[in-house]
């Protein structure tokens, strides 16, 4: 392991953040600006079918808040259950912000867990990848998938850490590891973090980064939510570099008597 370090590349541009937020469950577009600016975050992602882009004339579009020009607008197919409507859903994405190419695919296999229905969107990947589209995918914790993933051409693949909007942190810790041991492209945990605890885990495993919506925006106060969560994903990321310390069954005195004189 080294100290230094390099920085994120999706779709050959960098960031300096590793934090990736959404834009779903705030009060107002006011305040999901206000934690994104709070968490140091570059990227921004937005469910096409629920959250106005310009689609719906004469409504509030979220980019008279948060601006495209600033942020890296990040189209996702949320509330897709089938490849063709992720399909129709990005191409629109791609309409809606002047041929825009980078978005999140995620096929849905059910209202209930919100999991992803791996079949569906392997059809997609491989559909929207030969459509020129840069594609970063949330898929379940298979190592299998996500290099099948990655050899379809997606841009970065996201495993998920718990279920979507659950909370529950990173439940499959062993899982990602072997993900990220075969993996070239990013790596970046989606769904499952609840707090900042369970970001760091996710960057001292090795993840590229994490992408979080619920986290923030159900915090009873999701500005300084974001602001915490910025710093558990530096030094997670900076605890991953250093590498920890071997776990020992028994006890190691850190201050040895070895070469004690009395």
């Amino acid at each position: 392991m080294t100290n230094t370090d390099t920085s994120l590349i999706i779709a050959g541009k960098e960031y300096a953040s590793r934090l990736i937020v959404g834009s779903g469950k705030y009060t107002s577009f006011q305040q999901n600006l206000d934690a994104l600016v709070a968490s140091g975050a570059e990227m921004i992602t937005v469910a096409i079918r629920r959250v106005n882009l310009g689609q719906h004339a004469g409504e509030p579009s979220l980019l008279e808040v948060i601006s495209p020009h600033k942020y890296t607008i990040l189209p996702n197919t949320a509330g897709c259950y089938n490849a063709a409507d992720a399909v129709r859903t990005c191409r629109m994405a791609r309409e809606l912000l002047d041929g825009h190419k980078l978005v999140k695919l995620e096929v849905l296999g059910d209202q209930k867990t919100l999991y992803p229905n791996v079949t569906e969107t392997l059809i997609a990947a491989e559909e929207l990848v030969k459509d020129g589209f840069d594609v970063m995918v949330y898929t379940s914790d298979d190592p299998l998938i996500a290099k099948r993933l990655e050899e379809i051409g997606c841009a970065a693949v996201m495993p998920l850490g718990a279920p979507i909007g659950s909370g529950l942190g990173i439940r499959n810790p062993y899982n990602i590891r072997m993900i990220l041991e075969n993996a070239n492209v990013p790596i970046i945990v989606d769904a499952g973090v609840g707090t900042a605890s369970d970001a760091a885990i996710a960057m001292e495993l090795g993840c590229h980064g994490v992408l979080m919506n619920t986290a923030i925006a159900e915090a009873k106060n999701p500005v300084l939510m974001a602001s915490a969560m910025k710093k558990a994903v530096e030094s997670g990321r900076e605890a991953f570099l250093a590498g920890r310390m071997p776990r020992r069954l028994y006890a190691s005195a850190s201050s040895p008597i070895d070469g004690t004189f009395f």
